[in-house]
């Protein structure tokens, strides 16, 4: 009995993780998104400089690229589920590519709004694939330290990439800014061929039916509400905290996008092993409530110190929220929709910054920008309320 008894199964280890796939994809991820956060900073001081053009005009060539992308990922959520990823994913890569070596050298405003509607399209075509790809790479029990992990190189990029930009631009130029960052791109070309993409070709092989545009995969809806009350807040930061520095007289308020950054990474491979663990309920109402102290708190900033407490807490919320959302999407939509899911939340990110600086503009107008990061917060206050209300209707899905 004894000896049987010893013979009892015992439970599996963690699948691995850190795969050949995985990694590769990350820091073509990576690439990708040095290549955008480096020019979208500073692509309107050169704008402004060589076509002399109103802020509007800037704003409209800016606003392009995340309208042309969130309208290419209706189309490329359903693509990428049924068919073959390399020749999809290539073909993103090289129009992002091509558009990128245009943006120098053209000599018209409405050129560049066109070449931003083309660059719009490369990138909703990368980002919904590698979500898709990483999503089926990663072992479905640590979907959530995978995804925060994944996550980490748009982060890192979001940190670096934007000093990198405008240094390259005030000391080398434009041109020199966009050679580097063409050169990322071409380097993600021949890494794509080395990842194991098509997981899911023998069932993109035998759907015959034709492909329709889908917006939002239904399962995959709550997430991505959610979502977008989280980047509205991200859209008013991005924005406005300029504004707020010199209305309180905060020097250097760059200092809360390092920290913030710094906080981020910390957090994220923390978060998801606590969401594989326990589950969405375990990050969501936590990283919720301290996205709304470090509203209020930003709200009654007046030093340095305080800006760096308050960009801890909106990084340590903001990089728990987001990977454990796009999991929590990724695991609720079915597996042929898993493309619709995570083009429908990379939307939701765009779509919720845009509406941020929008509306949060508007009430910074009628009132002040430390008013309007209070009253900011409201939204993940209002996120916490769907969040509860979903839950006690739909059980603990």
């Amino acid at each position: 009995m004894e000896l049987a008894h010893a013979t009892e199964v015992k439970p599996s280890a963690a699948p691995r993780l850190w795969t050949k796939d995985l990694i590769l994809i990350t820091v073509s991820n990576l690439f990708v998104y040095l290549n955008l956060q480096m020019i979208t900073p500073a692509l309107p001081a050169y704008v402004s400089q060589k076509f002399n053009v109103s802020s509007l005009m800037i704003s409209f060539v800016i606003s392009m690229f995340a309208l042309s992308a969130i309208a290419t990922r209706m189309y490329a959520g359903v693509a990428v589920s049924r068919m073959r990823r390399v020749p999809l994913v290539i073909a993103g890569l090289l129009i992002f590519l091509l558009s990128t070596m245009t943006y120098y050298g053209v000599g018209a405003i409405a050129l560049i709004i066109l070449i931003r509607i083309v660059y719009g399209v490369g990138f909703g075509i990368i980002s919904t694939t590698y979500g898709t790809v990483v999503s089926e790479i990663i072992p479905k029990r640590r979907i959530g330290e995978g995804m925060g992990y994944f996550g980490l190189s748009t982060s890192l990029s979001m940190s670096i990439a934007p000093v990198i930009g405008l240094w390259l631009l005030n000391d080398y130029g434009f041109g020199t800014l966009i050679v580097v960052a063409s050169i990322l791109i071409a380097i993600v070309i021949p890494i794509t061929f080395s990842i194991q993409m098509n997981r899911q070709e023998k069932t993109s092989h035998t759907v015959k039916k034709p492909m329709k545009i889908k917006f939002m995969d239904r399962d995959a809806l709550l997430p991505c509400v959610l979502n977008i009350l989280l980047s509205i807040t991200y859209g008013g930061l991005i924005t406005f905290i300029t504004m707020l520095g010199k209305e309180n007289d905060i020097p250097n308020v760059g200092w809360f996008f390092l920290f913030n950054a710094l906080a981020v990474l910390l957090v994220r491979p923390i978060s998801g092993k606590i969401y594989d663990s326990k589950g969405h309920g375990a990050v969501l109402p936590i990283g919720c409530f301290m996205v709304i102290i470090a509203m209020l708190f930003l709200s009654y900033t007046t030093s340095l110190p305080m800006l760096i407490v308050s960009a801890l807490c909106y990084g340590v919320g903001y990089g728990a929220l987001q990977p454990s959302l796009q999991a929590w999407a990724i695991q609720r939509a079915k597996p042929e929709n898993r493309g619709v899911a995570n083009g429908a939340f990379y939307n939701s990110i765009d779509f919720g910054i845009a509406l941020g600086s929008m509306t949060l503009g508007i009430v910074a107008l009628k009132t002040s920008y430390a008013m309007m990061f209070r009253l900011s917060s409201l939204f993940m206050v209002l996120f916490i309320v769907i969040y509860v209300i979903a839950r006690r209707r739909q059980g603990q899905s």
